[in-house]
């Protein structure tokens, strides 16, 4: 797993590291520095090189980074100190430009000779290295500052920050990799990201000695007249690719049960009650399901007051895992969220950000704004784990917190959530890890979308093309 912090982080731990290790600031400016022209002399054999040096350390960094690669063979450097500069250099060609101008403590829109000189560096056409993150953009949310250098390779200065990965970042940023200075970081109050090693643990080497009850039972509620595929979708990132689960039940409309019979061969087919392809409450029926280990439903349903009273009968009476996707979730935000605060089960939402916008009484810009904290507070006031989907993804408990960063704008296409629901469903269900598991279930699912492009491209991806290639992703673990 690797450490993502916030700026406030950051700077708590430098100084820390200055004042209290007493390792001096020009010492780790120096390898800060230094870094930056070693990943550049990696992929460079030499060339024209503008450094853009900003205020403060950043710009101290850039005037190693130039001191440094004037040291080397093939390398003819230039400085530009922003603040005043003399705009005629960037006439010149260059083959890389080194962006030193803002850190991450930037808190206010580019303007002036900035503004113009990030401008100019994103019309060079050059190679663009920025330092600790592409100035212009906010180191906390990733949102871009009124203008933003693009950058080709960024070097995160001892750890990743969110800003690298939130909204706007990613497109930025270009390659982001984190260089260890020795600032010394204490705690684990910071979000982590997920890899391989972390994920393969959900996916030990079985014993020969076992039979399908072992690996957990798992119910999909959902579906209706209209919305028809999204239980399909989720049934099967659950069983027939195979996520580990022992049993899976798909609780469907009574009314269109002869239109599931054989779509998915290896699931078990439950009616619901339903009025005209919407699921009616039925405690009978839910009854059944009580002791299964993982729930999921929402998909498909349609927003309606019965659901809301299906989801609210799994809470008081259900001690599994509930997971509440989609149209369950459209339906708490319509009768009442506070639903969600009586509830005997463990409880997973998976809204993406106009699903949490719902809940929430947040703008969508709101949410942009401050993710982090908004899904943090959301899912300590309800004591649920949340997972809130987005290109990047937030998951929390309230506690713990998880970034997300795996996937491909292929993925941006309806039932692509409904895949989601299933795999996390299906984890959960072989689990009391929840939180990571949530995690590890986006992992997997950002993993898919990537495999699945490698194959096509990023327009002709389908929800049931991610579906294909989940047995692939966990080979990929090993």
């Amino acid at each position: 797993m690797e450490r993502i912090l916030t700026t406030s982080q950051m700077r708590s731990a430098d100084e820390y590291t200055i004042k209290t290790l007493g390792v001096s600031e020009q010492v780790l400016i120096e390898r800060a520095g230094k870094c930056v022209a070693d990943e550049i002399k990696k992929r460079f054999l030499g060339g024209r090189v503008l450094v853009c040096i900003g205020k403060g350390n950043n710009g101290a960094d850039g005037r190693i980074v130039a001191s440094e690669l004037s040291k080397s063979h093939g390398f003819t450097v230039t400085t530009l100190t922003v603040s005043n500069a003399i705009f005629k250099l960037f006439d010149r060609k260059y083959d890389i430009i080194v962006d030193c101008i803002f850190g991450t403590g930037l808190n206010r829109n580019v303007d002036g000779k900035f503004k113009t000189a990030i401008e100019k560096i994103n019309s060079m056409g050059a190679y663009v290295v920025s330092c600790d993150i592409a100035s212009g953009l906010n180191g906390d949310n990733g949102k871009i500052m009124g203008v933003a250098v693009k950058a080709n390779l960024t070097i995160a200065i001892q750890e990743y920050k969110f800003g690298h990965f939130l909204n706007d970042g990613p497109d930025y940023s270009g390659e982001v990799i984190a260089k260890d200075i020795g600032i010394s970081i204490w705690g684990d109050d910071y979000a982590k990201r997920l890899n391989d090693n972390s994920v393969a643990k959900f996916f030990p080497k079985r014993p020969r000695n076992v039979n399908k009850g072992c690996f957990g039972k798992v119910a999909i509620i959902g579906g209706s007249k209209i919305y028809s595929g999204s239980v399909l979708l989720s049934t099967n990132a659950l069983c027939a690719l195979k996520m580990g689960v022992g049993y899976a039940n798909l609780v469907i409309p009574e009314s269109l049960f002869s239109a599931y019979v054989g779509k998915v061969s290896e699931a078990l087919l439950t009616a619901i009650k339903d009025f005209e392809g919407i699921i009616k409450f039925d405690e009978n029926t839910l009854k059944s399901l009580i002791g299964y280990d993982s729930i999921a439903i929402g998909m498909g349903c349609g927003v309606s007051e019965e659901i809301y009273k299906t989801i609210k009968y799994l809470l008081e009476n259900y001690e599994g895992k509930l997971l509440i996707d989609a149209d369950g979730l459209n339906s708490i935000a319509k009768y009442g969220v506070d639903a969600l605060k009586t509830k005997k089960c463990k409880v997973i939402l998976t809204p993406h950000i106009g699903e949490f916008a719902r809940l929430t009484s947040k703008t969508k810009d709101e949410i942009l704004e401050n993710s982090i904290n908004l899904a943090i507070n959301f899912a300590k006031a309800y004591d649920v784990t949340l997972l809130l989907k987005n290109a990047v993804s937030v998951i929390t408990d309230g506690e713990e917190v998880f970034i997300n960063t795996t996937g491909t704008p292929a993925m941006a296409k309806a039932g692509s959530g409904d895949v989601l629901s299933g795999i996390t469903a299906g984890l959960l269900s072989r689990t009391d890890e929840i939180l990571f598991a949530t995690a590890a279930s986006a992992y997997l699912f950002g993993k898919a979308g990537e495999t699945a492009v490698l194959d096509q491209n990023e327009y002709t991806v389908t929800a049931s093309d991610l579906v294909a290639t989940i047995p692939a992703v966990i080979n990929s673990l090993f």
